[in-house]
């Protein structure tokens, strides 16, 4: 199918899911972290015990993730999401108006889990289970949101806070939250293949049958796959955390660090498109072992950058894994457990992301308190790609043969 004819045939569900994307943002860590440095101040915090909110509040997002991610396979994105936004923006009320240090760890706990946890969880599960043949392409373009909200946001609301008190702005945030809502029910007025009350229009996993969660659980892959799961989200999260740090490190203003995302965005983009493309080619388990490696050489430039043309190379190859990780993993649990209880398992899956971007922040915070500098600590996090990938390319070609035929 030609692209235009794809996009034309499908435009609504397709912009459903890249608004849920977008709207994302304001639990996504590289929006929270652009007012590290003031949440920092108004409450008296260092890096690592402001880490440790964070990690408090996001692992607590990701236990909540395990159960109400399932709540996909119940219900429609025409029902689910409005009260997700509904609660996005409750979050965004809260970090403007809460008084004090503790009520950050509920707040980040609230945010976290409407945002990035169930709003992006409800657009990737849509994607999915909507998309059979195209599932790559849907994928690709639903993600953009996430694309433009890191390219957009933090270049306008850095811009504002030099004129404008970063709790008011939390307050805008919440209002644009409640403005997607509208939108979601216009589009969804008539939902494409609701397969969650379709039984025919499911697709079967490895032995041509649809795992549950407890099976997917049990079967080595997942394992071997926790992982690369983690990674990306722990140590993406980490890098954006603490984005005003890593400035101060370089001897660049926090702006001009910034002023660079948008260059990451549209590689992140190009990648996107690419592995969507590629994935409805060629397949998952070709692909996927692969994704991480661009992540050992960014964070080795991240680490020994000493000018803009270093940070800008170790964006790109951030930017590249960026892009594949909106694609790949999502295709991932489709094709290889099915899509009968794909909410379900995807569920577990983006706790242990959730979890992982818990991690992040919280250890290197702590890492940078004890004195082990956060340019040392990307050269471990690069080790640790290396392992990931290696791990990829165990699982998946130990279960590549189970697939359906057809996969």
């Amino acid at each position: 199918m030609k692209i235009f004819d794809f996009l034309r045939g499908n435009l609504p569900w397709l912009s459903a899911g890249m608004l849920l994307t977008f709207l994302s943002s304001f639990g996504q860590t590289f929006f929270i972290s652009i007012f590290a440095g003031e949440i920092r101040e108004t409450f008296s915090l260092t890096h690592g015990q402001w880490g440790g909110i964070y990690t408090l509040g996001t692992a607590a997002s990701a236990m909540i993730m395990v159960w109400a991610g399932g709540l996909t396979d119940q219900f429609r994105v025409r029902t689910l999401a409005p009260i997700i936004l509904v609660l996005l923006a409750l979050s965004c009320f809260a970090m403007a108006l809460n008084p004090v240090w503790w009520g950050l760890i509920l707040v980040i706990f609230a945010l976290r889990f409407t945002g990035q946890g169930m709003t992006s969880h409800i657009a990737l599960v849509a994607m999915s289970r909507w998309f059979i043949a195209t599932r790559g392409k849907a994928l690709s373009i639903a993600t953009l949101g996430f694309a433009i909200g890191e390219a957009l946001l933090p270049l306008i609301f850095v811009a504002l806070m030099a004129f404008i008190d970063w709790r008011v702005l939390w307050m805008a945030a919440a209002v644009l939250a409640l403005s997607g809502i509208p939108f979601i029910l216009k589009l969804l007025t008539e939902e494409r293949t609701p397969q969650s009350v379709a039984e025919s229009s499911q697709t079967a996993g490895m032995d041509d049958r649809h795992w549950t969660r407890n099976q997917a659980m049990e079967h080595g892959l997942f394992w071997f796959m926790i992982p690369a799961l983690l990674g990306p989200s722990a140590f993406n999260t980490a890098f954006f955390f603490h984005q005003v740090h890593y400035a101060d490190l370089k001897g660049i203003a926090h702006f001009e660090l910034v002023a660079m995302y948008p260059f990451y965005t549209v590689v992140g983009i190009v990648a996107m498109m690419a592995s969507g493309w590629a994935l409805d080619r060629f397949g998952t388990a070709r692909l996927i072992p692969f994704m991480q490696l661009p992540m050992v050489i960014g964070f080795v430039l991240f680490a020994y950058a000493g000018s803009y043309t270093a940070l800008l190379s170790g964006l790109f190859f951030f930017a590249l894994t960026t892009g594949f990780n909106t694609t790949l993993p999502n295709a991932f649990w489709a094709e290889f457990y099915g899509t009968r209880h794909l909410g379900s398992i995807k569920a577990m899956a983006a706790a242990v992301m959730v979890f992982g971007s818990a991690i992040g922040p919280g250890l290197t915070g702590w890492g940078i308190d004890m004195g082990l500098g956060l340019e040392t600590q990307y050269v471990l996090v690069a080790v640790y790609f290396v392992f990931t990938t290696g791990m990829m390319f165990i699982g998946i070609g130990r279960a590549k043969h189970r697939l359906p035929r057809a996969a």
